[in-house]
């Protein structure tokens, strides 16, 4: 955000135009310099036509993504852009940008806390990983007896792996989280970041 910031205020300093109304507000820089990571880092996962043109899943970001861009006109491309291109500094680690990191107590902080999941009974438990690096968590058991869970469909799979996790990864996670793909996900970048 600062290096979006930055190129925001070099911009207007170049553009030195009177008549020049200020920027949009919001978080432009953050959202169009997450971008490039989802460019180059999610793969696509379906492919598909609408009126003999070539899309992906992907497609209707990037959609929306030029629709908030032009929102404004130029007071939301300037920080669209300063967006991506400070994304794309990140990326190349220009000026050594990946090197500052969030304190280590912030992310332990943070991660002792426990967000509550609506419709889950979710409790969450100290991870420790196993030799695919899932990790072990208390499974919900309902008036003492073990409760069954089907097998994971198809499709979460895909997601999963679409996501750029390795199937076999993926089938764990869901089987330990009731086939929910949100808090299997969770608990795949969990044990990514350990």
């Amino acid at each position: 955000m600062t290096v979006s910031v930055l190129l925001q205020i070099l911009a207007l300093g170049y553009l030195k135009d009177p008549s020049f109304n200020p920027l949009t507000s919001g978080p432009y820089g953050l959202i169009f310099a997450s971008y490039v990571p989802f460019f180059f880092d999610i793969p696509i996962s379906t492919k598909f036509r609408i009126f003999g043109l070539q899309l992906c899943d992907k497609s209707f970001v990037y959609l929306a993504g030029l629709q908030l861009l032009f929102s404004s006109g130029r007071r939301s491309v300037i920080p669209g852009l300063s967006g991506i291109l400070a994304g794309l500094l990140y990326r190349l680690n220009i000026f050594g940008i990946r090197r500052l990191k969030v304190p280590e107590y912030v992310t332990s902080l943070f991660s002792r806390l426990s967000w509550p999941f609506p419709n889950n009974s979710y409790q969450r438990l100290p991870i420790a990983t196993t030799d695919e690096n899932i990790p072990h968590r208390q499974t919900h058991q309902m008036q003492g007896t073990h409760t069954t869970t089907p097998d994971p469909t198809e499709s979460s799979i895909a997601t999963l792996v679409s996501m750029g996790f390795d199937p076999a990864s993926a089938i764990q996670a869901l089987a330990l989280t009731n086939n929910d793909v949100n808090l299997a996900s969770n608990i795949l970048l969990e044990a990514q970041s350990t």
